[in-house]
């Protein structure tokens, strides 16, 4: 019935865009980053020390007058001559070159002629900050919507049985645990189809918009995204089954699940303000709520080495089966209570 429902439809399709207008924004970032381009008279003094200036497209012209013709024409942004080459609108560089230019001074052709110190990183990063950013957007936001979207479905369901008396009917049937296990592992085949579909279409999108050197860098930290998804959303799902059965009624589901819903929004926000911070997803990495979004960030931005993966995976793990066996005990204990909202310390002596 879910995988049928408009809302999942409609939740899914929105996801999918958003991961893929990343992908494609993400791909014009990185065309907007071409050489600069520039036009020198061929054969002259000026020439050959302009081809070994890094950070700029040359071109070859016949003479002045084509120099300066390919900049009248948009061909290229300006035109390098010697220091008396020629005149008009442009400014004589300390190097010994005059910029001729059409509008406005180039100041991406100036900066590349002139003489700058050398710079040192301490940590140097090959990624381009715009794209990290889009990156931890959209793992943030795949996380955030899918456990929230799953998460309310799950919890809406346990109260519904709990408000129409179907639960009795159910329970002497089948265990209580059995119950609980299959709307967890229901909703999280659900969840985990869902994300693995995204990842899927964001490779596609990649190869699509020829940005094959990113889809590199960031296959890993997609498959890595999954995987950590896939437990973090058990742990998540069963507290939210559990914290739902303390309530009898759809009003109080909102306030009785703010804290899991708080533990879903904070890994959101964390890794949207601090994507570059190493301190914070080098925490986020080892917490299991935020594990499936920090670790895939750290290793998108090489930060993590290979062992870490696999030792935040096991903690992951660990914790998720202490809380399937702690959201077990509460839910157990409450699911036949109807009426007052039930104490979680009721719920955990039973």
């Amino acid at each position: 019935m879910r995988l049928r429902s408009k809302a999942f439809l409609i939740s899914t399709g929105i996801l999918m865009l958003a991961v893929l207008a990343s992908v494609v924004i993400g791909g014009l970032v990185g065309g907007m980053g071409s050489l600069p381009k520039v036009s020198v008279v061929e054969g002259s003094p000026v020439a050959a020390s302009v081809q070994a200036v890094e950070g700029l497209d040359v071109r070859l012209a016949p003479s002045t007058d084509a120099a300066e013709a390919l900049v009248r024409d948009g061909t290229v942004d300006a035109a390098v001559l010697g220091a008396d080459g020629a005149s008009g609108t442009g400014g004589s560089a300390p190097s010994g070159y005059t910029v001729i230019a059409l509008d406005s001074a180039p100041t991406a052709v100036v900066q590349a002629l002139s003489v700058a110190p050398t710079v040192q990183l301490l940590e140097p990063s090959d990624q381009n900050p715009l794209i990290v950013y889009f990156v931890a957007l959209a793992f943030g936001l795949v996380f955030f919507m899918s456990a929230i979207t799953f998460g309310s479905t799950i919890a809406q369901s346990v109260v519904e049985e709990k408000q129409t008396r179907v639960v009795e009917i159910l329970l002497s049937t089948i265990p209580v645990r059995a119950l609980l296990a299959g709307k967890v592992l229901g909703n999280s085949l659900l969840a985990f189809g869902q994300i693995a579909a995204i990842a899927v279409l964001a490779g596609i999108g990649l190869l699509a918009t020829g940005q094959s050197t990113l889809l590199a860098s960031l296959g890993p930290s997609i498959i890595w995204f999954v995987v950590f998804f896939a437990f973090g959303f058990v742990l998540l799902a069963s507290l939210y089954a559990a914290t739902a059965a303390l309530v009898s009624r759809q009003e109080d589901i909102g306030s009785v699940t703010a804290p899991v819903t708080m533990l879903v929004m904070i890994p959101y926000f964390l890794v949207i303000f601090f994507n570059d911070n190493p301190l914070v997803l080098g925490i986020m990495s080892y917490v299991p709520f935020s594990a499936p979004v920090g670790m895939p960030m750290r290793l998108f931005l090489g930060t993590a080495q290979w062992w870490e993966p696999l030792l935040a995976l096991v903690v992951l793990v660990i914790v998720t089966a202490g809380v399937i066996v702690l959201g077990s005990r509460i839910y157990s204990n409450s699911l036949l209570r109807t009426g007052a909202r039930v104490k979680l310390r009721d719920a955990l002596r039973g």
